[in-house]
């Protein structure tokens, strides 16, 4: 696992190829950055469009994408300068999001961009908090 901060870890994840169609692994029990259960969920992301600012008071996210590529992008409370990481199908690995950072992402396929979310605890409006994209001003941000 690679830790990017203490918010954000970075984990290679298998994808098992079969001629019948393959596995893609998402988050095992017996894994670190399991955190319990409190739901699942896809999303999807149109290409080039962007979702966020939203930032987690309790909530850590398990974000898998096996299906296009989405780049997460990262800020800190009094930053300036934005954090990215491209997950999908050109590099495929668990990104675990813990609460406390502000998060925002991009899809980068022309095609479909899914993401699955396996959260700790179940959406709850109140837990988060949702700012507009231009709230930051950023130095690095695209």
């Amino acid at each position: 696992m690679d830790n990017v901060n203490k918010y954000i870890h970075l984990k290679n994840i298998n994808i098992i190829e079969n001629p019948k169609g393959s596995i893609y692994h998402a988050l095992k029990f017996s894994d670190e950055e399991f955190n319990g259960f409190g739901e699942a969920y896809f999303t999807t992301i149109n290409f080039n469009e962007t979702k966020g600012w939203k930032f987690h008071k309790k909530m850590i996210m398990n974000l898998i994408v096996p299906f296009g590529n989405v780049r997460f992008n990262f800020i800190h409370e009094g930053s300036s300068t934005c954090e990215a990481i491209i997950i999908g199908e050109d590099n495929y690995k668990r990104l675990t999001v813990y609460p406390g950072v502000w998060m925002s992402f991009t899809g980068l396929n022309e095609t479909k961009n899914i993401i699955l979310n396996i959260s700790n605890i179940e959406h709850n409006s109140s837990e988060a908090i949702n700012l507009p994209l231009d709230h930051f001003k950023l130095k690095n941000y695209k």
